[in-house]
């Protein structure tokens, strides 16, 4: 059973997400959202691995999606919390202005109500996000510095890893301590999510 399966989306749901892979095969050319080289791909390697996170999310008043760029995993999160009926403000935030342009066209053609803040993480004010991810952005160590300052109290960081997440792991507790958990993606062998919780410095 594919994620997409298992998150039960309705057929409108699914519609716009086949929507949101023809805008992206159509502004690839000009805008590079991901390496020419997945474009064959773009539903399972980055619309369902997308979607592998909603799998484990816990949604709250506010999700925030750093470093967006083409919208994995921010716009297919946006589509799953819309058809599920929640009430979610999510929040892309995406530096590269003509990447911010193209995550404000496909959410206004997909229907979905959202905000994309084109300027760099560390410049934000404080979002209290419930859930922060970012998919291939930086190391966990960096995240962890970029997420800390906006992530609420009781807030989850959902941030998918390569073959390598054990490394990160390692380097990012010498200078944090969090809950961790490490589901691995069926979908990209090797690979995991860390999910984590309770983040705060060493």
């Amino acid at each position: 059973m594919s994620v997409l399966d298992r998150l039960e989306l309705s057929p409108a749901a699914l519609e716009k997400l086949r929507l949101f892979q023809s805008l992206v095969e159509k502004w690839n050319p000009r805008i590079n959202l991901v390496a020419k080289s997945t474009l064959p791909e773009l539903w399972t390697r980055h619309i369902e691995d997308s979607a592998f996170l909603c799998l484990h999310a816990k949604p709250g008043k506010v999700w925030a999606d750093f470093g967006s760029g083409g919208g994995f995993p921010g716009l297919v999160v946006a589509v799953w919390l819309q058809d599920r009926g929640a009430e979610t403000q999510v929040v892309l935030v995406e530096s590269d202005l003509r990447k911010a342009t193209f995550l404000r066209e496909a959410a206004r053609q997909m229907g979905l109500s959202l905000q994309v803040h084109s300027e760099r993480i560390e410049t934000l004010q404080a979002l209290g996000a419930d859930t922060i991810s970012a998919r291939a952005l930086a190391s966990l160590d960096a995240l962890c510095g970029l997420a800390a300052p906006h992530l609420a109290p009781e807030g989850q960081c959902l941030f998918p890893k390569g073959e390598r997440f054990s490394e990160e792991i390692d380097a990012a507790r010498l200078g944090w301590q969090f809950d961790l958990e490490a589901p691995e993606n069926p979908g990209h062998k090797g690979s995991a999510l860390l999910v984590l919780r309770n983040l705060r410095r060493v």
